[in-house]
């Protein structure tokens, strides 16, 4: 029939289409400009990623506070931002205590009780907290212990002299104010709560042990409750200022056996004395 068009299928190898090997070749060229995108990359980024990681690894290899070599107490106030009163503070701790005011201080109104604690060597020192409901009154204020801990030789001096540990009763009140009862240790007969410490001592560090009995802290306090009193700070950082001081008078024995074993843990983790600074040290008549 004249004039009809006839359609007959067209197989698939006989479709239009990019040859193979330039499909290929495009591919290939998108890959190689993709890579090039990634080698090129803005230098202030590259140095910035690089700064970065600087930064990072010096902070991995900045040395923690202690009382030796690079995190010395000297070097406490660059070692963090969060220091910085461990190196410009005015009212650090601990002091030389002399050219004190003898006044009428009102007596420090203990009200300990026996109770249970855990000991934990927390790296620094050999600390001992200590559940609630343990309390001073002092200047109106009501202060409840919250642990204590000790350092060899003691931080505080007296007059030049310093005994051969200390023990430092961290209380606080409600307004979160700090006050720390200082009690001198000196080498004599053994101490008994001492000793509960010694007794439950953990064997790994940060890893606190329970005691089964309890402490009754009347007894580590000497017999005689005279005190020398001054604002001062923490002895460890971040050394915070605002802390109330009052160091008992009258040393308390501690057995040589007893120093041996802290001085086995921690030879030596006392602060040295810092500048008193004029300020105001009073102490019991």
């Amino acid at each position: 029939m004249a004039g009809l068009l006839l359609w007959a299928p067209v197989s698939l190898a006989e479709e239009p289409s990019a040859p193979k090997d330039l499909r290929q070749r495009l591919s290939e060229k998108l890959t190689q400009d993709k890579a090039a995108l990634q080698v090129r990359a803005p230098a202030g980024a590259a140095a910035a990623s690089g700064k970065a990681a600087k930064a990072d690894a010096k902070a991995a290899h900045k040395p923690h506070w202690g009382y030796t070599g690079d995190g010395a107490p000297d070097r406490w106030g660059e070692l963090s931002t969060d220091n910085k009163l461990c190196a410009i503070g005015t009212r650090q701790t601990p002091i030389d205590i002399r050219d004190t005011l003898k006044v009428d201080l009102e007596r420090i109104q203990f009200e300990y009780r026996p109770s249970r604690f855990t000991v934990l060597d927390n790296g620094h020192t050999i600390q001992v907290n200590v559940e609630p409901g343990n309390f001073l009154s002092v200047m109106q204020r009501r202060f409840e212990l919250v642990q204590f801990h000790f350092h060899k030789p003691s931080e505080e001096r007296v007059n030049g002299r310093s005994y051969d540990m200390v023990a430092h009763l961290v209380h606080k009140d409600e307004a979160g104010g700090l006050a720390v009862v200082a009690v001198l240790l000196e080498r004599g007969s053994d101490q008994a709560q001492v000793q509960q410490v010694l007794n439950n001592l953990p064997l790994e560090k940060h890893q606190p042990n329970a005691a089964a009995e309890p402490v009754d802290l009347n007894h580590l306090l000497p017999a005689e409750r005279g005190y020398y009193t001054f604002m001062g700070s923490l002895t460890t950082p971040p050394c915070s200022e605002g802390v109330l001081w009052m160091v008992m008078r009258q040393p308390v024995p501690i057995g040589p056996a007893q120093l041996a074993i802290f001085a086995k843990l921690y030879p030596m983790n006392a602060r040295p004395v810092q500048p008193a600074g004029g300020r105001t040290v009073k102490e019991s008549l």
